[in-house]
Formats: structure tokens, sequence, C-alpha cells
């Protein structure tokens, strides 16, 4: 599994060119974009693509010509694969069937974000790319809102505004952002402000892979405007137990044990009217 540069070609390990180097085969989610890479560092191994697409049929055939002894390489477009890309379900078929997997560490645009957010970052969670919409993205956005800790976040700039839309109706006025676009990049650029800042500063349309870093809720900030009532029904609905919508409450709201499980109980109640 090896870690590709983000942007500038130059931001590679001497490991990682050399396991490509040595590599009986790269399997790459683009062979273009690749070769581009192995042009640069004069490299020569033969490419194979692998991407989201990929069949299980093809994941097995790889997986079989590991197990008799084949060397390859795992490369996503850029950073550190599995982060936001298939790999992961053939890693984990790999090692099913004994498959030594081992990590080529690198450039990464979830750390690089941080490390110029100018944001406490000291605890974060990855979100990765937001749903693209209904449920699924209200309940991220919600997360994203009740977060103590820094959240990360992919987005094209095809979506971009619409998701800092969503950001601002959902977050307290005063909390912060860094929006970092094309991360080692000759373009490279990080707004730093609001979420209204932020939307009032970046361009329209957007252009290049966007990271965006969110500052964490303070500890003390208001919770009172939630519709418990409400988010319990729909959790209901969902079919989760008490006690999972205990850790749910723990996890989302940062909410004490003791707390969140009396909160699910008193839902739980008949309404004596």
């Amino acid at each position: 599994m090896v870690a590709t540069p983000i942007g500038c070609l130059e931001d590679v390990t001497l490991r990682a060119l050399r396991v490509l180097r040595e590599a009986d085969l790269i399997l790459a989610e683009d062979t273009r974009h690749t070769r581009t890479l192995c042009t640069k560092h004069d490299i020569s191994t033969p490419l194979r693509s692998f991407h989201a697409h990929s069949n299980d049929a093809k994941v097995l055939q790889i997986v079989e010509e590991l197990a008799e002894g084949a060397h390859y390489a795992l490369v996503s477009d850029a950073g550190t694969p599995v982060v936001s890309d298939p790999g992961g379900y053939l890693v984990s078929r790999a090692a099913q069937a004994g498959v030594s997997v081992e990590a080529i560490p690198g450039p990464s645009a979830v750390l690089a974000a941080l490390c110029v957010a100018g944001l406490p970052v000291r605890r974060f969670v990855f979100e990765g790319f937001l749903p693209r919409g209904g449920g699924d993205r209200k309940r991220a956005l919600e997360r994203i809102a009740h977060s103590e800790v820094a959240v990360v976040l992919f987005e094209s700039p095809h979506r971009i505004h619409a998701t800092l839309e969503n950001l601002e109706s959902e977050l307290e006025s005063e909390r912060r952002i860094a929006l970092c676009r094309e991360l080692t990049k000759l373009h490279e650029q990080t707004l730093r402000g609001t979420v209204r800042e932020v939307r009032e500063e970046l361009s329209s349309p957007a252009r290049g892979e966007i990271t965006l870093v969110v500052e964490g809720r303070a500890p003390d900030a208001a919770i009172d405007d939630i519709d418990l009532d409400a988010l319990l029904a729909e959790w209901r609905r969902e079919g989760l137990s008490a006690k999972e919508m205990t850790q749910r409450l723990q996890r989302d709201l940062g909410w004490k044990r003791n707390r969140a499980y009396r909160a699910v109980l008193d839902a739980s109640k008949p309404d004596p009217t």
C-alpha cells in the first residue's frame, strides 16, 4: 500500500520509489495518472487498473496471484491508499488469504490540511466525502455540528458551495473552518474564518481538490435547540436499540452515559395523556 503525492511529484519517499520499482505490478486507480508519476521517477513497472468499479472477480484474481507469490504495489490517484478509495476491500480479502500486507506511508491530504488549518486539531475525526443527500447527509452534518473535536472532510469543487451553505446553516456562527485547496500544488490556497467568511472569499466556480477542516464545538456550547424527541424517534424507525441510541448520544452530542441513558429511557415511556 504505497502513498503517492497529492500534488507535487517530489513529495514521495525513497522507500516508496524503491517499492514501486521492485514490484511485479502496480495496481493503480487511474493508470494514466500513475504513469505520470512513474515517468517522472524513471519507474518502468507494468501498471494494471484497479478502482472502485473493479468487480469481485478481479479482486479474487489479484488475491490468487498474490497468494501464489506475486509482489504488487497498490496506489491511489493521490495520497494514502484506502483513505476514500477502493483499496480497503482488496486488503481485507488479501489478509484473509494469508497474504502479507505492508503500508508504505507518505503524503496525506488529511494531515497536510491539519498542519495549515490554524485551528485546534489535537483531536480530530475524518468524515471523508459527505453523502450526496437525504437522511445520511443530514445526519452527517448533525455529527459535525455537535462534534467537540475537529472534523476533516473531502469535497469536490462542484459541490463545495452547497456544502458550505449546509454547514453555515448547521454550525454556530462563530465556528471556524479552514478550506484547503490544491494542497502542495502551484496554486495552493488556504482560506480561514467562519463559514460565511470563507464562502464569501471562495471563488465561484471553485477549482481543484478541496479538504475542509471544521473547528470542534466548544464543550459548553448550547445544545438546547436539539429536537431530542424527533431525533430518537428517527433512530427508532431505523431500528436502533436503546443501547445503540445511548451510544449515539454519547458520541454525537458528547453527553455522559448516564445523561444519554436517562434521555433514551424517558423517551421510551408512554405519554401519560
